[in-house]
């Protein structure tokens, strides 16, 4: 059977294999059929056509809506290029054919229509010809595996460090169409250049760079001040090694910044952009004050540009020189875009109350409960949160939770993030001597990068299940992760370590502030004898 007819009757390999992997003894006839077909499940696959074959199969089982590309492996020319191109460790070449094949046969239309990433799915299909090349067993073994399905995780278009970021921070996104409107409109009409999105805490600036990336499948920095990932050298490391994979750069490894960017710049198809992600550039540490923030280049080579978020910041914190290279800048906070963002607003808070499955039952009873109209309660809302998704993110939950049963007046909300925080703090009775000790492990989550349960008890000298039952009632400000084997905590946003950072300074909790940096100190000098 040739490879064309066995593209057509993928869907009856598929739906046979799906069988087979329940009932594999009883289906001997199936396995026959498979067998005229040119694929035997029993043996593990040998020859190149066998692996191929199988490669097709397990990239349809996985991306069956991907039929454009399924097509296009299915072409005998293409076969023969990848499997020449694959042994030669030259993919990027095999893009450049794949490309040429596609304009020559008329599919370009088919292929933009469908926004086919055709390096991404390269990289896909790539990944899953080296899996079964390395099969040792029948494939209805592998493929009968509850994992089998997996492969294609493995191959990911951003670090492993920012995919549980990335995920939690577009769970929920909604709108924001304008700034990605301004995004392609910037990268449309210039060649190169640098845009930077500035916002105060909570605005969402995290959030629309996380879908971008996500969308997009670009390289990405997020800067984390808690964990300290927020340095120079920690960049161009990350940064490179996405290049190096995404790219198949060679003969790179060793090279700055620029040099990178030149080689992709120069390997890059005609219709292809690279756009690097850097997040949180306000939070990033670094010695040397007279250079770029990251050390990001002042020059850009062509198709090459940067999507920065920042902070407001003033023009002497700026560090960003740049030689005639375009730049352009989208504040959050301007009138320009009130509009746009109360509408994105608005509609973030009827998510919550009529999609979340998890809050639009308890928001309406709370609504009903208190009388209020639906609509009332999104404008108010919308008006008290300032524009700001963060404050959205805590409210609206706390609300449905039941934190918020006392109130029987919209306008008792707290107006804005900041006096969220400091309401939540009061509301918590962190004020009061009871709460001191909780108070003691919030100002060791501060001064610490991410800390296991077990440190900070021994920090406090208090009991680990005390401590855990507070980390458990600070679970929606914390961020969890597990480091050899173990759950670490950090401040989850930046806005509220610095709202903790504020409480430290005041005169009723600086003494409790600089008694727990001794306790750190005294800590880690038992820990260094």
């Amino acid at each position: 059977m040739s490879l064309k007819e066995l593209i057509g009757q993928l869907p009856k390999v598929v739906g046979i294999f799906d069988q087979l992997r329940t009932q594999a003894q009883s289906y001997p006839n199936l396995i026959k059929e498979l067998q005229k077909w040119g694929l035997d499940p029993t043996q593990p696959p040998a020859k190149p056509d066998a692996i191929y074959a199988w490669s097709i199969v397990k990239y349809y089982d996985e991306s069956p809506q991907k039929q454009l590309m399924i097509n296009l492996l299915g072409e005998d020319q293409i076969k023969k290029i990848f499997v020449e191109n694959f042994n030669a460790h030259d993919l990027q070449n095999f893009l450049k054919e794949a490309k040429d094949f596609i304009t020559r046969k008329g599919w370009g239309a088919e292929f933009r229509e469908k926004k086919v990433d055709l390096r991404e799915e390269i990289h896909k299909f790539s990944y899953i010809y080296t899996q079964v090349t390395k099969w040792t067993r029948s494939p209805l073994q592998v493929l009968s595996e509850p994992d089998s399905t997996k492969s294609t995780e493995e191959y990911s278009h951003y670090p492993k460090e920012f995919q549980a970021l990335i995920q939690k921070k577009i769970e929920l996104f909604r709108g924001r169409e304008f700034v990605f409107d301004k995004i392609q409109q910037f990268i449309y009409h210039n060649p190169s250049g640098y845009f930077t999105i500035v916002g105060d805490a909570g605005m969402g600036k995290s959030t629309i760079a996380a879908k971008y990336v996500s969308d997009n499948k670009f390289p990405c920095y997020f800067n984390i001040r808690v964990e300290g990932r927020n340095k120079p050298e920690l960049f161009l490391e990350s940064i490179r090694q996405q290049l190096l994979n995404r790219y198949w750069l060679k003969n790179a490894k060793d090279n700055n910044l620029q040099s990178l960017l030149q080689k992709v710049s120069d390997s890059l198809l005609d219709d292809e952009r690279l756009v690097i992600v850097v997040d949180a550039l306000d939070e990033v540490e670094q010695e040397d004050q007279d250079k770029n923030l990251l050390n990001l280049p002042t020059t850009l080579p062509n198709k090459v540009y940067f999507l920065l978020t920042r902070r407001p910041y003033i023009q002497d914190n700026k560090r960003l020189y740049t030689q005639e290279v375009p730049e352009e800048e989208l504040d959050l906070r301007s009138q320009e875009y009130g509009n746009s963002s109360r509408q994105d607003i608005e509609n973030y808070i009827w998510f919550f109350l009529q999609e979340n499955p998890k809050t639009k039952d308890s928001l309406s009873k709370w609504i009903q409960d208190r009388k209020f109209s639906a609509l009332t309660f999104v404008e108010t809302i919308t008006e008290k949160s300032q524009n700001n998704f963060m404050y959205l993110y805590h409210l609206l939950p706390g609300i449905a939770k039941g934190e918020y049963n006392d109130f029987s007046e919209l306008d008792k909300f707290p107006k804005g993030l900041k006096e969220y925080y400091q309401t939540h703090w009061k509301r918590m009775g962190m004020d009061t001597e009871q709460k001191e000790k909780m108070v003691i492990i919030l100002f060791i989550l501060v001064e610490s990068t991410p800390i296991s349960c077990e440190m900070i008890a021994e920090i406090a000298e208090q009991d680990e299940y005390d401590v855990q039952k507070v980390l458990d009632q600070w679970v929606e400000y914390l961020k969890d992760q597990n480091i050899d084997g173990k759950i670490c905590y950090s401040i989850y946003h930046t806005s509220f370590l610095d709202f903790l950072k504020r409480k430290a300074e005041l005169e009723t909790t600086r003494k409790l502030f600089k008694e727990v940096n001794q306790r750190m100190a005294e800590y880690f000098k038992r820990e260094m004898a």
